[in-house]
């Protein structure tokens, strides 16, 4: 069963992705808040596999609640989803770059919105060739890099090739096909880059792709 927390300052829509996830026979919500100070509580004390966390909220807003829930190592386990109106947003960027796994905008399809949940509960990233993508290229070529290109001189030449996939957007699949190799040994080369480059998932993987030089904005 995976365990998710919401966090929206919006009652309304809450509910709705309540009753959204509850319909589901192997997802349960098991907390909600509605701002950052009041979801660290429910967190810690629920220790969920997943929280959708609103990132404009009174109080504490969700880019901070994120920092600190990233920073507390009881919870190393629980995977943050951003909720954000606007696809493109620097405060989701930012929150990615910190730790969270991905992002959704609130008014993504149900199916989109289960498929998210399961996917970043299973230690994967909300992460597609689209809007997601280009949300982590635009902001990164504005921001200053911050991680150290030293990072790469431990990878291998294939590990750098299936990082540059995976900053584009594939899947494992999808690098397995591109580069003639099976999924299960794309993702082992993404897990061994993920080691080397001290990346919490592959949301991080892709932002210090970026930062690192590896890649560029606007690369295809």
């Amino acid at each position: 069963m995976i365990r998710v927390v919401l966090v929206d300052d919006q009652a309304l829509l809450r509910a709705g992705f309540r009753a959204l996830i509850e319909a589901e026979d192997d997802i349960l919500v098991v907390g909600e808040a509605s701002d950052g100070r009041g979801a660290l509580d429910v967190i810690a004390a629920q220790k969920p596999d997943v929280v959708l966390m609103d990132i404009r909220m009174p109080e504490l807003d969700g880019l901070e609640a994120t920092r600190i829930l990233m920073s507390n190592p009881a919870l190393e386990g629980v995977r943050v989803v951003i909720l954000t109106t606007f696809d493109l947003d620097e405060y989701v960027f930012e929150a990615v770059r910190i730790g969270a796994s991905g992002f959704l905008v609130k008014d993504t399809e149900p199916a989109e919105l289960l498929a998210g949940i399961r996917a970043v509960a299973v230690g994967d990233a909300l992460l597609s060739p689209g809007v997601t993508r280009r949300l982590i290229a635009e902001f990164a070529d504005r921001s200053r890099p911050t991680a150290s290109p030293a990072l790469l001189e431990a990878l291998t030449d294939r590990e750098r090739e299936v990082v540059g996939l995976v900053a584009a957007g594939l899947n494992n699949d999808e690098i397995a096909a591109r580069l003639f190799m099976s999924p299960a040994t794309a993702k082992t080369h993404v897990s061994r880059a993920m080691i080397k480059m001290h990346a919490r998932d592959r949301a991080q993987l892709v932002v210090i792709a970026y930062e690192s030089g590896l890649v560029r904005p606007g690369w295809s």
